[in-house]
């Protein structure tokens, strides 16, 4: 069997065989080989190992193994250095003649062959392009003989190199032994959007990783239920409404919206899914989720869905709770103290026992002033009830307004025996007699009066209305009655005048 070791060139796009021959190169040695175009140094990739004679057929072709020079010694690295500074310094000049000329292509890069007789240009054009003038002037230019190379967009990737979506270096420039065609069929069958700007690499074509994973997406689809299929499960039917490919999961939507996830070796199916699959000759799927695989699941809500289908079904009895940590009585409890059965039945706690034998006086509520009560607070009903001669009548609740209305009665009648007491009030002559006193509202008017001394028009109207005789309102002559006399209202000067208004002395005299 042939022995082969793996070499990688820097403008290859894929690894070459060689024979080692007796240069037992190794995995990480730089290696001289002579190719098709000379000699090129290159990494080995691997070590050497043996291979079938079809497996070299189809990797090679037609054609011949070669074999490897020698490992690379320090002064073929040092010259190795040098070829591929003088290829970046070409680079300038390569693009230089291609705008002139006006070709339609993309200058990638320049290789010097490691013997140095020969300089390799590489550029990207879609079609086929005419470059005879091209090479004449590049072979002026740099006084070597000069071999054009046209590459596809992958290829230029693979060669200038960079960063793809998900972070890491592009799999072309880093370990692709080769470009195998990618379909839009793949993305598809991964469940992938359809968007070129996200399923396209820095190439511009469909990535390359789409084709890695491919086989194990139809694999799990050709085994797992299809999408939107009813699933039985313990706690009602269910619908698959995704796939977890890369660890073989099912997501399931059961009829309370709840979502679960459940592998695909845990399902089971059904006879009658094993009756379909004999009969359309199809692989038989898994269509049943059992309750031990349930009850394996870390999800608070399946186990609770599962507790309550157990009290159903009578497997778990109800616990049983206490009434009194359920229910609480937040109503603020009133200190009530009474004595007799009717407050018991109402539900009032009796007076205390040191409150009916006197040894201590209990302690008494302040009660609110109300209008009308005089101001003097009333003694409480237990109270009342312990100074009587041995009256034992329960204490009564009554309405606020209607112990309002008692007092007013009460307030009414007193002030009915008792005088009325005199106020003082502007107008009323320094507090003379009570007889001449009259209430506020019918003291006498301080309107001017006519010339004549009479009242003034609509002054009767205003006093029958008030009830009482005009001259009475306007404090009118004094009659028999023995009403106050007629105040005369004197005048007093101006200011500025030095006398007063009746021209008597001046007020200092």
């Amino acid at each position: 069997m042939p022995t082969v070791i793996p070499v990688k060139f820097a403008y290859a796009a894929r690894d070459l065989w060689f024979d080692p021959a007796d240069t037992e190169a190794q995995e990480g040695d730089h290696v001289i080989c002579t190719t098709e175009r000379g000699q090129e140094i290159g990494l080995a990739t691997a070590d050497a190992r043996e291979v079938s004679e079809e497996e070299l057929a189809a990797t090679i072709g037609h054609a011949q193994l070669r074999e490897v020079v020698r490992i690379a010694t320090e002064d073929d690295l040092e010259r190795a250095e040098e070829l591929a500074r003088r290829g970046e310094e070409s680079m300038p000049a390569f693009r230089r003649h291609v705008d002139a000329s006006g070709l339609d292509m993309k200058p990638v890069g320049v290789e010097y062959l490691f013997d140095g007789e020969k300089a390799v240009c590489y550029f990207a054009a879609e079609e086929r392009v005419d470059f005879r003038q091209l090479v004449r002037d590049l072979s002026r230019e740099f006084h070597v003989r000069i071999d054009m190379r046209q590459i596809g967009v992958r290829e230029e990737a693979a060669i200038v190199g960079g960063y793809g979506h998900c972070g890491q270096e592009l799999c072309c420039r880093r370990f692709a032994t080769g470009f195998d065609p990618v379909s839009i069929r793949m993305a598809k069958e991964q469940d992938l959007p359809l968007n070129s700007t996200k399923i396209s690499g820095a190439c511009g074509r469909l990535m390359c990783c789409l084709r890695y994973e491919f086989e194990a997406y139809r694999d799990f689809k050709s085994r797992a239920p299809k999408r939107n299929a009813v699933i039985d499960t313990p706690l009602g039917k269910a619908k698959i409404i995704e796939y977890d490919t890369p660890k073989e999961q099912l997501c399931l939507r059961l009829e309370s919206g709840k979502q679960i996830r459940v592998a695909l070796a845990d399902m089971t199916a059904s006879e009658a899914a094993h009756k379909k699959s004999e009969e359309l000759g199809c692989p038989c799927r898994p269509d049943t989720v059992t309750r031990e695989v349930l009850d394996r699941l870390e999800s608070p809500d399946v186990q609770m869905a599962l507790a309550e289908l157990d009290r159903k079904n009578g497997v778990l009895a109800e616990p049983e709770v206490d009434a009194a940590d359920l229910f609480v009585d937040t109503r603020r409890k009133r200190r009530r103290a009474s004595s007799g059965a009717p407050a018991a039945e109402k539900g009032f706690q009796p007076a205390p026992a040191h409150a009916a034998s006197g040894d201590e006086t209990p302690t008494r509520r302040r009660r609110k002033r109300r209008p009308g009560d005089g101001g003097a607070p009333s003694a409480p009903a237990h109270m009342a009830s312990d100074a009587g001669a041995g009256s034992s009548q329960p204490s009564t609740r009554r309405r606020r307004h209607h112990q309002a209305a008692e007092t007013d009665a009460a307030g009414e009648a007193q002030s009915q025996q008792q005088p009325a007491k005199r106020t003082r009030r502007p107008g009323d002559k320094g507090g003379q007699a009570a007889a001449g006193a009259q209430p506020r509202g019918m003291q006498p008017s301080r309107r001017k009066r006519s010339p004549q001394g009479g009242d003034k028009p609509g002054d009767q109207q205003r006093a029958e209305r008030r009830g009482q005789a005009p001259s009475q309102q306007q404090g009118g002559q004094p009659g028999a009655d023995g009403g106050a006399p007629k105040r005369r209202r004197r005048r007093r000067g101006g200011r500025g005048r030095g006398g007063n208004a009746e021209g008597g002395a001046p007020a200092g005299e």
